[in-house]
């Protein structure tokens, strides 16, 4: 009964098992599948604030990434939460990416970064912060849904 009732309004009935994904036809080939506009992307809220007893504030804070080809992005101050921070949108989700944050031009730690990653190539080396372990950018671990 409950299948023709079912069928009366259009429904199908419920399937038993797993979700069922759709899958790219095989006849898709990768770079079709893999274009921008089928891309799974984010979005990150980076947020930065002055260290503990530090009461100077920087004329500038920003963000540099390979998400942004490395392209500096201004931090807006926010009196209220006394940080600076920037929405950045459109991240290619599911890969990792390299970025650094920059105040008056000179890196300084990411408390809320995914990890520290050996700089690759020149123009992360031009923004690679040094530590204990030699010179490192910090890595943002986009996984996207």
């Amino acid at each position: 009964m409950f299948n023709s009732l079912n069928n009366l309004l259009g429904r199908r009935a419920p399937q038993k098992g797993p979700p069922l994904y759709p899958e790219t036809p095989a006849s898709m080939s990768a770079s079709v599948r893999n274009t921008p506009e089928r891309r799974q992307t984010y979005s990150k809220i980076f947020r930065w604030r002055l260290p503990d007893g530090q009461t100077q504030e920087p004329a500038t804070v920003e963000v540099v990434g390979s998400f942004t080809h490395w392209q500096r992005v201004p931090m807006l101050r926010d009196g209220t939460l006394d940080a600076w921070h920037v929405a950045v949108h459109h991240i290619v989700g599911n890969r990792t990416h390299h970025y650094m944050l920059l105040v008056d031009g000179q890196p300084v730690y990411d408390k809320t970064c995914d990890g520290l990653a050996v700089p690759h190539g020149p123009v992360e080396e031009q923004y690679q912060l040094m530590t204990d372990r030699g010179p490192r950018v910090f890595m943002l671990f986009a996984q996207a849904r």
